[in-house]
């Protein structure tokens, strides 16, 4: 069997994980609640944005981020990035931008793929 890190290694580990990164259940959950502390940015292109997005989420291509393109978002609320799924990074390059210009991000694991597989409603147009 392989080695395993130490317990507290492993608190430690698992702890960041959660702290940065969210899954589409419990952002649909929160979503339900009507849970005001977060709002959603979608990290693809705005014509991906256009064919299918999460209900309310905002456009922001992850290469457009700077100074200027986020000075009208919500500097109150978490800033959950997602992209396509696991095999897309954009969502990564989402958070680590919004994080160096100072926004609390957390990062949707699996993406918009994952959140049309549990099932969950999206928004076109």
């Amino acid at each position: 069997m392989t080695t395993t890190a130490h317990t507290s290694e492993a608190v430690r580990h698992f702890a960041a994980k959660l702290a940065f990164e969210t899954d589409p259940s419990d952002v649909h959950a929160d979503m339900a609640s009507g849970e005001p502390r977060f709002a959603v940015l979608d990290a693809r292109s705005r014509e991906h944005y256009r064919d299918a997005r999460v209900p309310g989420a905002i456009s922001l291509p992850w290469g457009a981020i700077s100074p200027v393109t986020t000075r009208k978002l919500p500097r109150d609320k978490v800033l959950v990035t997602y992209c396509w799924g696991p095999g897309c990074n954009g969502s990564t390059k989402a958070a680590l931008r919004l994080a160096e210009l100072g926004f609390e991000v957390r990062e949707m694991i699996g993406g918009i793929e994952y959140w049309r597989r549990e099932g969950y409603a999206v928004e076109a147009g």
